[in-house]
């Protein structure tokens, strides 16, 4: 029946018979479903896709991402049952319940929820969903709280140990304390859940009379969980058996990390241990290292600070610096060009810490200081490895910044990042590190400069009239920029903005994901003039005016504009440059 489908996909001109060709192959060797398949493949569009499924199986569509399913409708079919045969149940309305498919041509499904069904007396009505709709829905059988409130009621009474008394207790008691199941458990569902919730930092802070557990998810820290304090040191402990650390050792930091496999991907959590007054302290960097880094379109970059991008990645030689805070995600960025410059006929050579994407075909090393393995030792000898794109992760210091003009110097594409305010900032801090002007004009290609915010959820936006002191302020910086390509579709006179009331598909959070606001600064002959005569500022202001170069706040309110962002996180974000 799926293979009927995928016929009448190609009979509508949906789908190419090259690309259904490749579906088959593809689903017969990964042993799964043709519509598993074709739903992860992105030759279809996801609506498209649904409506076309619809309309041949004789189901109607629903979008479960939006449902918060009640717990007793949730709970009629049981949940090894909804996982195994891929289907949920989501609405009912006397004796009849809706039952969501992600794969309408499985009819072991079909047949097992009929026995089930009729053995309760119940009538069934189908919809079709995709699958990650289905994943979103089925998630809601279990949350953190209850799944880590049945380990703790197990935990309580397994043992009950003071964490000042865990310090010193290291014989075989603790030890089987922390591989017991409820402390397995509790720490399996609080990875989980940070994987699953999209969190990128995990952390679990001891406090006076408990334990706090936090995720930072979109660049906010939420409190996801509070734990009796009891439980602190047997957790602590259990994360340090998994990253490799000393568990008897509670007076210095500590850094390991654990390796996970979500699915078909590998997550690469840092951890990292420091002691406080009410005990240790865990935080989990989340690195999903087989994902591929976003194009640079999905990062934010379009238009004039796209087009200059495009431009430099060209140039055979000379420096690309990206520039930010932490967390403003420039490694991201870096990765995204690297994955436009990857090609079979060039040899590309990276040094990071850590490797946070891996990408085929990309020769990447970790840099260990414990070793000597630092960025300066380590470009040292990436430049004999015959490289023609070399990616330094940060240029720290004096000799990092000399080796690096010097491989730019001599017929190299460098890439890295540096820590300053706006793209400007990047010459001074080169010159502070005793880089020479004169070599500084002659390597230098491109510098941007940027800062992550949060992205609206496109499924529960809406428009908005912003106080009239950010309206006042919005006008003024839409007065300064000189290109007016860049206001084009909007209205400067009159700006309107948006923001995230909240619903089930972002959590209610009215944000879901991030995107990078930047400037582009692109080095000219005017460019190397201002700071062959000493990076005046005067004469700097001037340069970025006439190159039409955007300032990292006036890009945040073009797509505050534009209906991508909140403009109060744009001011926020900005408000210190």
């Amino acid at each position: 029946m799926s293979v009927n489908f995928l016929d009448n996909l190609v009979a509508q001109k949906i789908l190419s018979v090259t690309d259904a060709e490749k579906i088959k192959k593809q689903a017969a060797s990964n042993n799964e479903s043709i519509i598993r398949t074709l739903q992860g493949s992105g030759l279809v569009d996801g609506q498209k896709l649904l409506a076309a499924e619809g309309s041949f199986f004789g189901i109607e569509e629903v979008e479960l991402s939006r449902h918060v399913i009640n717990k007793e409708t949730l709970n009629i079919l049981p949940q090894d049952l909804a996982e195994n045969y891929e289907l949920v149940a989501f609405k009912k309305q006397g004796d009849i319940i809706s039952i969501a498919l992600a794969d309408p041509g499985n009819f072991k499904a079909r047949e097992a929820v009929e026995f089930f069904a009729r053995k309760n007396n119940l009538k069934i009505k189908y919809y079709i969903t995709s699958f990650k709709g289905l994943g979103i829905a089925q998630k809601q059988y279990s949350t953190l709280k209850s799944e880590v409130g049945e380990a703790l009621d197990v935990a309580k009474e397994k043992f009950e140990i003071p964490s000042e008394d865990a310090v010193s207790k290291k014989g075989e008691e603790f030890e089987e304390v922390i591989k017991s199941a409820p402390v397995a458990k509790m720490t399996s569902v609080i990875l989980r859940h940070a994987i699953d919730g999209r969190a990128s930092d995990i952390h679990i802070e001891p406090m006076e009379d408990k334990t706090r557990v936090r995720y930072r998810v979109d660049g906010s820290l939420h409190t996801s969980l509070t734990l009796p304090k009891y439980i602190h040191a047997a957790l602590i402990s259990r994360i340090k058996v998994l990253a490799g650390l000393k568990i008897d050792e509670t007076r210095i930091p500590q850094d390991g990390h654990i390796r996970q496999k979500d699915g078909k991907n590998k997550i690469d959590l840092r951890v990292s241990t420091i002691p406080l007054s009410e005990g240790e302290k865990v935080v989990m960097r989340i690195l999903e290292v087989t994902a591929d880094p976003p194009s640079l379109e999905d990062l934010g970059f379009v238009r004039r600070n796209f087009e200059a991008i495009k431009r430099n990645i060209k140039k055979p030689h000379g420096m690309f610096l990206v520039t930010g805070p932490t967390g403003s995600g420039k490694s991201t960025t870096l990765f995204s060009i690297l994955n436009i410059l990857n090609k079979e006929q060039v040899n590309i050579c990276t040094l990071e810490d850590p490797v946070e994407y891996h990408v085929e075909g990309v020769n990447q090393s970790q840099v260990n200081p414990e070793v000597n393995f630092t960025f300066a030792s380590g470009l040292r000898a990436l430049l004999r490895q015959d490289p023609d794109i070399v990616m330094v992760g940060e240029i720290r210091d004096n000799e990092t910044a000399e080796l690096a003009i010097h491989a730019a110097l001599t017929g190299h594409f460098v890439l890295s990042t540096l820590h300053t305010n706006d793209a400007f900032g990047a010459i001074p801090r080169f010159i502070d590190m005793k880089a020479e002007p004169f070599l500084l004009v002659s390597t230098l290609n491109i510098i941007i400069a940027q800062r992550l915010v949060r992205r609206l959820c496109e499924h529960c936006k809406e428009e908005f009239r912003a106080p009239e002191n950010i309206t006042g302020e919005v006008k003024i910086e839409l007065q300064k920029i000189s290109n007016a390509e860049t206001l084009i579709d909007l209205n400067p006179k009159n700006p309107v903005f948006y923001k995230g009331k909240g619903c089930p598909r972002c959590n209610n959070l009215g944000t879901q994901g991030r995107l990078a606001i930047a400037e582009v600064l692109e080095m000219t002959p005017q460019l190397k003039e201002v700071i062959l005569n000493g990076s005046k500022p005067a004469q700097a202001e001037a340069e970025i005016k006439r190159q039409g170069m955007l300032t990292i706040r006036q890009d945040g309110i073009l797509k505050a504009m534009q209906g991508f962002i909140s403009i109060e996180e744009v001011f926020s974000v900005t408000s210190e440059d």
